[in-house]
């Protein structure tokens, strides 16, 4: 499903005090050899940038202010794209998928053999937290990936114990192996193991209780985030001869285009064929820190939602007040 290029707001969101907001608040061009002329591209991306955070440090109110989250990606990504630079990440991004799509079935038949239904759902969320830490938005991950990767089973394991420093797991888990959803939104965040190790084994055993997944994807590149295209790939890849995901069958997985272009993401603009299919949904995910954190928190809307990601910077670590990789599990379940 390709963007109209109309964005609309989510139907589903309490659009009442709405702000996509929580907190108040170059290399990698250098090296795209997509680019003619990159290393002094970046330059120019890096002097072009620093202006604009000094024009708002001595005026809050320029360059369409005052700064949050939102203006601030998307001053970037405008920079970006002006001085030719379309999908910085790309190479990263399809290695990144490739190693992951040859651990999936992997992954898949650990789930698979853990019978208890509880404790499938808490190790599948653990390896959506697990997945989220291959993040090159964060500072600190993209320096520890460049220098010796990521493992994503050694992930699991390794993290941080609950309680977490927002943990609704339980409450969740309760809700889930009392009666399914019958359609789930998850609005996705990275490439890798992200999607392909965390949120698509998640997915199917959505599919496997009977609940219709529809899955959201930018528009165009922001950072590591996954695409529209790119996803539709993946999962054409993952996919067996008779159309299936291990053995599940995915008639009830959709594939649409957010309208976005950004690594966060603000509800009242998403497009209008995504509008449409959501309206009737009675779960909405949102997942990563960007879109799940630090723009949506304490979003409200007319059906259960659940906002989750990893803490991966150390304003957000501050805001919440837990510790740096901390998860963040945050369910509202609406009564009617």
């Amino acid at each position: 499903m390709e963007s109209s290029g109309e964005l609309v707001p989510f139907p589903l969101l309490m659009t009442c005090n709405y702000r996509a907001c929580t907190i108040p608040y170059r290399k990698r061009a250098e090296s795209d050899d997509t680019v003619p002329d990159a290393l002094s591209r970046a330059e120019k991306f890096a002097h072009r940038y620093t202006e604009i955070l000094e024009d708002l440090k001595k005026d809050p109110k320029s360059h369409g202010g005052p700064p949050d989250g939102i203006l601030l990606c998307r001053l970037r990504e405008r920079v970006l794209r002006e001085l030719g630079f379309r999908d910085i990440f790309k190479k990263v991004k399809d290695e990144e998928n490739a190693k992951a799509i040859s651990l999936f079935e992997d992954v898949i038949h650990l789930n698979d053999a853990i019978e208890d239904e509880a404790k499938r759902m808490e190790n599948l969320v653990k390896g959506i937290f697990a997945g989220n830490l291959f993040d090159l938005g964060s500072a600190q991950l993209a320096e520890l990936f460049s220098r010796d990767g990521i493992s994503f089973l050694a992930s699991c394991q390794n993290l941080v114990p609950r309680p977490w420093v927002i943990d609704d797991l339980d409450t969740f888990i309760t809700k889930w192996t009392r009666e399914s959803w019958k359609k789930a939104v998850i609005f996705v965040d990275n490439s890798g193991a992200d999607i392909i190790l965390g949120i698509l084994p998640f997915t199917r055993e959505l599919l496997r209780h009977g609940t219709q997944v529809i899955l959201a994807a930018n528009d165009l590149p922001s950072i590591n985030d996954v695409t529209y295209p790119e996803l539709v790939e993946i999962i054409s890849k993952l996919k067996d001869e008779q159309g299936k995901l291990v053995g599940v069958d995915t008639s009830n997985l959709l594939v649409a285009n957010s309208g976005n272009d950004l690594p966060v993401i603000d509800l009242t603009g998403i497009s209008q064929e995504l509008a449409d299919l959501a309206s009737d949904a009675d779960l909405v995910i949102l997942e990563g820190m960007g879109r799940g954190i630090e723009t949506n928190l304490y979003a409200q809307f007319r059906c259960d939602s659940l906002k989750i990601g990893m803490v991966k910077h150390p304003e957000v670590v501050e805001f919440l007040g837990g510790r740096l990789y901390d998860c963040v599990f945050k369910y509202n379940e609406v009564l009617e």
